[in-house]
């Protein structure tokens, strides 16, 4: 029986991934002014002994406006560096799984209150709240706050956060970075024509879209060690009729190929409201294979992936070069371990659990 696609290593850059299972970013919604706590030790480190390929950060904002919520990592500082520095110095002392951080803006979407306090948008004169900032002074929502339109002046500081925080991230040893330009947080937002109604060259055609994401994206890649990868997440589609759409997404992320990105991440929806996501296995699967088809780039594919069969069948058909798990690693921290015994393969398992090995399974961990 030939080894199953899901388990083979893949080369990307000088980052070579022992499987083609991504821990994707899940935010945690657990730090203290920018800073990760002990939570992210304990989060961060049981997900490094899953067996997974790659580990990705949670979004980490690159300015302090850029969080979602006032509890979102960032990357901006000395200070949130160094504590990024202790948390990481934890994990790898007994991990040595290659780890990504997800460098992000929130845009309109920012200073809204943690998800299980309801996460509704905090107003600028609320304790936890501040001013949001976007391509347009449009809402994401009726009745919120209107985020105030960025200037050029303010869009090129943007800019250059993105490339701090990038530097800091070679700092910190990092293999990768994934710069997020979906699920309507800032880059999106440019991208989109239902959020983006500016009438300069940042606004208005595709080409003028896509502009201010593509320079961040230049500063990013610039500011990063050549050798190391630098992805992109994008949404495939907004699920709005006249928004973002996949072949939008196709000229993006050919566009991104022509400057050095890595890899394509592939999600979708997150800008409006008014989106109809048809929800179920698979469903984001077509994006990821139409982006796979239209460029070279190693492709994810991400959403509602949970089953052993259903991950190997989309690696192994050529839908996508790899899956992204979040939702259902957290559930079962140990899906790599449970998959790789499913389809007859290894994973790497730390020598503390070598004895957990089922004796049907004999051959599963590495040693």
């Amino acid at each position: 029986m030939s080894s199953p696609k899901l388990f083979e290593p893949l080369t990307i850059g000088s980052l070579t991934l022992p499987n083609r299972i991504v821990i994707a970013p899940m935010c945690q919604y657990s730090a203290v002014d920018g800073c990760t706590t002990d939570w992210h030790i304990m989060h961060l480190g049981q997900l490094a002994m899953s067996g997974a390929g790659l580990l990705t950060i949670e979004a980490t904002a690159v300015v302090p406006e850029g969080r979602i919520t006032y509890a979102d990592v960032g990357l901006w500082d000395d200070r949130t560096e160094a504590a990024m520095a202790a948390t990481l110095e934890s994990v790898r002392r007994y991990s040595d799984m290659p780890i990504a951080i997800q460098l992000a803006h929130a845009g309109r979407k920012a200073s809204t209150d943690l998800p299980w306090k309801g996460g509704a948008q905090l107003p600028p004169g609320h304790a936890n709240g501040w001013q949001t900032v976007a391509p347009s002074a449009l809402p994401f929502a009726e009745g919120e706050n209107s985020p105030t339109a960025l200037d050029k002046a303010e869009m090129k500081t943007i800019r250059d956060a993105f490339a701090d925080a990038a530097r800091r991230a070679a700092r910190l040893n990092l293999a990768a970075i994934q710069i997020h330009m979906a699920h309507g947080y800032l880059l999106h937002e440019f991208l989109s024509p239902l959020s983006n109604r500016r009438e300069d060259e940042y606004g208005g055609s595709l080409e003028n879209r896509m502009r201010f994401p593509l320079e961040v994206f230049e500063a990013v890649r610039a500011a990063f060690p050549a050798d190391r990868p630098v992805s992109v997440r994008a949404s495939g589609t907004d699920w709005v009729e006249g928004g973002w759409d996949v072949d939008e997404t196709i000229a993006l992320f050919q566009e991104l190929e022509r400057r050095g990105c890595a890899v394509a991440h592939v999600s979708s929806g997150g800008l409006d409201p008014h989106q109809r996501i048809p929800v179920g296995p698979n469903y984001q699967v077509p994006l990821a294979r139409a982006v796979k088809q239209a460029t070279k780039l190693p492709v994810v594919a991400v959403g509602l992936i949970t089953d052993f069969e259903q991950a190997e069948a989309i690696v192994g058909t050529g839908d996508a070069d790899l899956i992204g798990l979040a939702r259902g690693l957290l559930y079962n921290p140990r899906w790599p371990w449970h998959a790789a015994a499913h389809l007859g393969a290894r994973v790497q398992a730390p020598p503390q659990y070598l004895r957990s090995q089922p004796c049907q399974y004999r051959n599963l961990f590495d040693v």
